[in-house]
């Protein structure tokens, strides 16, 4: 039976089936996977490592996920030894070969959807909609950059001619080997975001998981594995931020892909693109998102986006809703509405299905939002949530509640700095343009929204605001919901390096280099 594809967005029909085939795959998890121990991948062969270390699931600290092998510096330098000696053979396939490996690493992926989802719902805490959303997600990725590559034939083109004699063309070449570096929250999708980008540009991967999802990880490289890359073209390495920094200093290593924090992400940019020959570093670094309310905005619809996009992934998304600008006169209708949508949502175990919000990634989540609840309620006031969920079975896991807080100064920390937290602030305006320049001033830039029934309106936000995914009147998410191809993630300021993001047409190019040929005459045959 076919079943129906879950996005961020489609909302209204029936996942039964789809509920169905995950409770399989959730006992099948724990029967056969959980608590399993893991090597890394170099080479394409299993390193099993000295030692290993284990991690917990934040759904129940009971609840361990796998033993992973330990990588230190000197299995980073294996991994970068294999990916430079995978890098030739890989990058001399002709192109469409490489697209046909890399689909065939999605079709893989899409037979192991459930599986995977399985994984990271338990991995991440996410809701189910969420994790087989995520899954899907990164199978499109796959096959939209497979795509774009194609379609603009291996991004190679012809010149104009200066001589009759002479051909001129140019194309894009590799780099060499790329350390992809992914963060937790999505750690499918952005995962194979970056790789496969990486991948398809004819480069060797050197993949480092966030260490509390390196169960998604190692699933993921098996996918890879599978679908025939040559040996050494795709590597797994486990660990932490040493690790990681071992593998963004190697000499070895012609480019970083990083989504992360954006004191990581500036650090990697300053450190290693000022060497004797620079490296691109492509970063995504979260954000402080805002949406603004005009006094004309449908309240219902604008209450819905708002809970969506603030307490999805329990705020842990670099585009989830931080502050929201609420016209003065429709201010106390709407906080009613909205406080009445986070009545609705259902906290603790995310494998139920009637489960909206699950737990926070660690203990440093649950410290992080206690001190911005306590700020809250010194500084202002705090109209629904605060607290740390302890009793029955959430006293196992990582659990708070979805939070909103109002009367904060502009320039309180807990408007200006990314929480990463289910914490959203509200804030009043009288003037829509001076509620966009105090949003302008944050120094971050990923992603903002809307809602109003004015064309000058809309298009005062659309011209003003400084940010790079912009949404206007979505029931479905003020802020959340980028999809593959029809929405490109581009952080600007400090939530992005370059300019261009990801899940669009110009993303893969960043993964190679150009190289301008002039040939004169026509050579002749050896």
């Amino acid at each position: 039976m076919s079943l129906p594809r879950v996005t961020y967005t489609n909302l209204g029909e029936d996942f039964s089936g789809v509920h169905a085939r995950l409770d399989a795959e959730l006992e099948k998890l724990a029967a056969e996977t959980l608590g399993r121990t893991h090597a890394a991948s170099i080479g394409g062969k299993d390193e099993a490592g000295s030692s290993t270390f284990s991690i917990s699931s934040p759904i129940d600290r009971g609840i361990v996920l796998g033993n992973f092998a330990s990588c230190g510096a000197a299995t980073v330098e294996r991994a970068v030894a294999a990916a430079r000696s995978g890098a030739a053979d890989w990058s001399a396939l002709p192109w469409q070969e490489r697209v046909a490996k890399l689909r065939r690493a999605a079709d893989i992926l899409e037979e192991r959807k459930y599986a995977v989802s399985a994984a990271c719902l338990v991995e991440v805490g996410k809701s189910r909609m969420e994790a087989v959303g995520e899954v899907e997600e990164a199978i499109d990725l796959i096959r939209y950059y497979s795509g774009e590559l194609e379609r603009n034939d291996g991004y190679e083109a012809e010149g104009d001619k200066a001589l009759p004699q002479e051909r001129s063309w140019s194309r894009l070449r590799p780099y060499g080997v790329f350390a992809v570096i992914a963060p937790f929250n999505f750690p499918v999708a952005l995962s194979i975001g970056m790789s496969t980008a990486a991948l398809l540009g004819g480069n060797a991967v050197v993949f480092k998981p966030n260490e509390m999802s390196a169960l998604t990880g190692r699933l993921l490289a098996e996918c890879f594995l599978a679908a025939g890359l040559p040996a050494g073209a795709f590597n797994l390495v486990y660990g932490g931020a040493e690790v990681g920094k071992a593998l963004a200093e190697h000499p070895g290593v012609d480019g970083i892909a990083f989504t992360g924090s954006n004191g990581v992400g500036m650090e990697l940019l300053r450190r290693y693109t000022c060497g004797r020959a620079a490296k691109p570093v492509l970063a995504e670094m979260g954000g402080k998102n805002s949406t603004f309310v005009a006094a004309d905005a449908d309240l219902d619809v604008a209450a819905a986006g708002v809970m969506r996009s603030a307490f999805g992934l329990q705020g842990q998304k670099c585009s989830a809703l931080s502050k929201v600008y609420v016209a003065s006169t429709v201010r106390d209708a709407f906080v009613e509405k909205l406080l009445a949508q986070m009545a609705t949502i259902v906290i603790g175990d995310p494998r139920r299905q009637d489960v909206y919000m699950g737990p926070v990634i660690n203990e440093k989540a649950v410290a992080r939002f206690e001190k911005a609840a306590a700020q809250a309620a010194r500084d202002g006031q705090v109209l629904a949530g605060g607290k740390r969920l302890s009793e029955g079975f959430m006293a196992r896991g990582l659990f708070v509640e979805p939070t909103l807080v109002a009367g904060l100064d502009a320039d309180h920390a807990i408007n200006r700095e990314e929480l990463f937290l289910p914490f959203l602030s509200v804030q009043e305006f009288a003037s829509l343009d001076a509620a966009i320049a105090d949003a302008n001033r944050d120094a971050y830039g990923l992603t903002s929204g809307i809602y109003t029934e004015s064309k000058a309106m809309l298009e005062t936000f659309l011209d003003t605001i400084q940010a790079g995914v912009l949404y206007a009147n979505r029931a479905t998410g003020a802020t959340t919901g980028a999809w593959p191809g029809i929405q490109t993630f581009c952080g600007w300021k400090g939530s992005g390096t370059t300019g261009k993001g990801g899940l669009g047409r110009w993303y893969l190019p960043q993964f190679m280099r150009e190289q301008s040929l002039t040939v004169f005459g026509q050579p002749a045959n050896a």
